[in-house]
Formats: C-alpha cells, sequence, structure tokens
C-alpha cells in the first residue's frame, strides 16, 4: 500500500462514523430593495465613514475631476484598458504641469519598484455593494493587475452608478468566480492594541473614489 492509499484509507476511517452534513440554510437577502438613489446615498455614507474621499459627477465632468485630483502629482500608473477619455483633462505631455502616465499591460508588467515609485495609480471597478462600502475589481481591462491598486500610496477609483449594488450576493453574482478579485473597503488601515489608527500598512493611505452619474 502506497502513503497515500494510506492517507485516504485513514481519512476514510475516521469519517465512517460521521453525522450527515445538514442542509445550510441560506435564507439571507440576494436582491435589493433600494432604489437607485438610495443605494448611491448608502455607498457615500459608508465610504465616507471609512474615511475614503468621494466625489459624484456626471460622466462628463470626469476628465476634469481626475485632472483636478491629480493636480501636483508627478507621475502614476494606469491599467491598459482604462478608458483613455478619462484622462484628457489632464496638461499635455509638453506641459511642465503634466504627470509621467505609466500603462500596466500585459505586455510590460510594471515591477513592484516601479509601481512604488508613482504618485498615484487610476482605476475603473467592476462592482460596489452599498451596504458595506465594499468596491470590488475583477482584473478586468479598465481595473488591470491587483498588484496596481495595492502598492501606489494613492488609489483613485472610477465607479459607474449603474455599477451600485445593495448586498453582497448581488455583487458576487456579478464577478467571475475564478477573476483575481481585490475587494476595497476604504483606505488600508489598521489599529495597534491602544485603538491609534495607522493608514496605508498593506495598501494605498489615501482613497479617491469618483462616481459617474
Amino acid at each position: 500500500m502506497s502513503a497515500r492509499e494510506d492517507i485516504l484509507d485513514r481519512i476514510k476511517a475516521a469519517l465512517r462514523d460521521a453525522p450527515a452534513t445538514p442542509d445550510i440554510p441560506r435564507k439571507y437577502r440576494l436582491a435589493t430593495d433600494k432604489t437607485a438613489g438610495q443605494r448611491l446615498e448608502q455607498l457615500v455614507d459608508r465610504l465616507v465613514d471609512y474615511k475614503a474621499n468621494v466625489f459624484v459627477v456626471p460622466a462628463a465632468e470626469v476628465p476634469a475631476k481626475l485632472a483636478e485630483l491629480l493636480a501636483g502629482s508627478a507621475s502614476l500608473v494606469v491599467p491598459h484598458g482604462l478608458p483613455r477619455e478619462w484622462l484628457s483633462g489632464l496638461p499635455g505631455k509638453d506641459d511642465a504641469a503634466s504627470p509621467a502616465v505609466e500603462v500596466d499591460s500585459p505586455e510590460r508588467r510594471l515591477t513592484v519598484a516601479e509601481l512604488d515609485g508613482v504618485d498615484a495609480v487610476v482605476t475603473g471597478a467592476a462592482v460596489a455593494v452599498s451596504e458595506t462600502g465594499t468596491i470590488m475589481l475583477d482584473g478586468s481591462p479598465s481595473q488591470g493587475r491587483r498588484i496596481i491598486s495595492l502598492v501606489p500610496d494613492r488609489h483613485i477609483c472610477v465607479l459607474r452608478a449603474d455599477d451600485v449594488v445593495e448586498v453582497l450576493p448581488e455583487a458576487v453574482a456579478r464577478l467571475e468566480a475564478t477573476a483575481p478579485q481585490t475587494w476595497i473597503s476604504g483606505p488600508s488601515a489598521t489599529s495597534d492594541i491602544e485603538l491609534e489608527r495607522v493608514e496605508g500598512v498593506h495598501g494605498p493611505r489615501t482613497l479617491d473614489v469618483v462616481i459617474l452619474q
């Protein structure tokens, strides 16, 4: 008998007298009962409570808002599928105030050192849960690799209001189960034993959320 067979036989023997596993009740809410406006209001409330900076703007004003948020930044990274019109409000390349834009793509993956050297990252988002104030990224072209939203000190996340749901099961149903997901509930932060809040421990210190209406 091989070691593998011996181990499997021991497991089977240990489980032989185990009781049948009962069905797990799944009576939690699976769908929203709030209007789109109520969901948006709830999400903003949660994000602000988590100390994120939140801006609700018409889609046409996104370039101007991103240019305003990125004023003073020397560099930023974006995923290869980020809509280019979102950055159209930035100064031209010949302008000294224009930040250097690095694109992370499958063909050119930025290193940790390169990501650590940029001032900010701009991404899209897959979906957000208003009840918990959680924004989810799924590795789509507009969101990119998980690492680009975790290493830079500032994350500017652009979210469409149509992608705001109320409860977690609604959000999970929209996501591909095997996709590399990042769930964000406010800026990265932790507290020590004296409850002193420290930000930027295991992710961006600053989270700006731009919600498109």
